[in-house]
């Protein structure tokens, strides 16, 4: 980096470097040693890779919030609507701060007073992941040299909320429903839909004489996010029946208003926050969801294996499979004794040789008196 330092006429001392990029920067300074030490400072970043242009290093949080929204907004609504929300909470916290002023321990402070105020886990853990991932951004426009946000900060992921109905409570809820929403209790409970998956759901999306659900889009209409998403869900005989058939003239989708206007999300949501109460046995927040859970542990306590779960929820890696349902699976140190005393009568029958048991002497393999 090539620098200097000059006395002008009016006294002060004016210091100048050029960064690697040929781009030319100064600063005026009362005295010699302060222009020295400035042009020491800005050396040291270019030496050790942490250097960052004088302007960049004056945006400020919300600024850059302001820039970074426009890009994300390529994407679905909703997402960005979402990325909406968690900005507001950001800019209240770090707004008017320079992104190099965010430090990890500023970080870690905000997400414990977050706790404090009662705020749940999950939600904790979503706005950590989007100020790592605007820091992120930040980072690779040469804003920051390193993300305040890291796995020393972060909060873990929130726990889930497999509350798992009992089959009682979801006939139940069925019957609570008002009668033209109930068939959503039906397909969220034996279909393992979620809630924008149903009221999006189309009627052609159902193919009758497969009898499989082959989810498409989400309300109101957006295509869903994955290609698991879109696997296809065998369904009984009892739900084909159960689901209206596609007709001329007809709404197009299986939940429609008499005017043959779209169900709303919000309108299922209601209907579960209005009847939950009168079920007995179930929690306060008992969410459309939690239906979904209880689709998982019917599969799972009728033999399902990880990755037939795994495709019916149309959940993106096994992993959060388990995460989320691994303690439904039987899995007791009786099962252990079982499977592997299975395998060692087993041998023990096909084989001639003694095996040593207390004081007796049973054949066994790999044995011999020799031994």
């Amino acid at each position: 980096m090539a620098g200097s330092i000059k006395q002008r006429p009016n006294g002060k001392y004016r210091a100048r470097y050029r960064d690697e990029a040929g781009r030319e920067h100064a600063r005026h300074f009362k005295g010699k040693g302060e222009a020295q030490r400035w042009l020491d400072q800005e050396t040291a970043r270019m030496v050790t890779g942490t250097y960052i242009d004088p302007k960049s290093r004056k945006v400020t949080v919300a600024e850059w919030c302001d820039k970074w929204i426009i890009g994300y907004e390529s994407n679905r609504a909703s997402t960005v609507r979402q990325a909406r929300v968690h900005l507001a909470r950001i800019r209240k916290e770090f707004g008017p701060l320079p992104l190099a002023a965010v430090k990890p321990s500023d970080v870690k402070a905000w997400l414990a007073r977050l706790r404090k105020e009662g705020r749940q886990a999950s939600y904790i853990n979503a706005l950590h992941s989007r100020l790592s991932q605007i820091m992120t951004d930040a980072v690779h426009d040469d804003l920051l040299t390193s993300n305040p946000c890291s796995r020393r900060t972060s909060p873990g992921g929130g726990k889930p909320r497999p509350y798992v109905a009992t089959t009682e409570q979801v006939w139940l809820l069925y019957e609570a429903f008002e009668e033209r929403y109930r068939l959503s209790v039906l397909l969220g409970a034996f279909a393992g839909l979620r809630v924008g998956e149903v009221c999006g759901l189309r009627r052609s999306d159902v193919a009758f004489g497969e009898r499989e659900i082959r989810p498409a889009v989400q309300y109101p209409a957006e295509p869903l996010k994955t290609e698991m998403s879109r696997t296809a869900i065998p369904i009984p005989d009892e739900l084909v029946a159960a689901l209206p058939r596609p007709r001329d003239g007809g709404p197009v989708t299986v939940f429609a208003h008499e005017g043959g206007a779209q169900v709303s999300t919000w309108a299922i949501e209601r209907q579960m926050r209005a009847v939950r109460e009168k079920i007995p046995g179930l929690p306060e927040g008992f969410r459309f969801h939690d239906l979904r859970h209880y689709y998982a542990s019917l599969l799972i306590s009728k033999g399902s294996d990880i990755k037939t779960v795994q495709h019916r929820l149309r959940h993106a890696s096994a992993k959060t499979t388990l995460d989320t349902y691994g303690h439904l699976w039987p899995d007791t140190e009786e099962t252990t004794r079982a499977a592997v005393g299975s395998a060692m009568k087993g041998m023990i029958q096909k084989s001639a040789d003694p095996v040593r048991t207390g004081d007796q002497s049973v054949q066994g393999p790999g044995s011999s008196e020799a031994d």
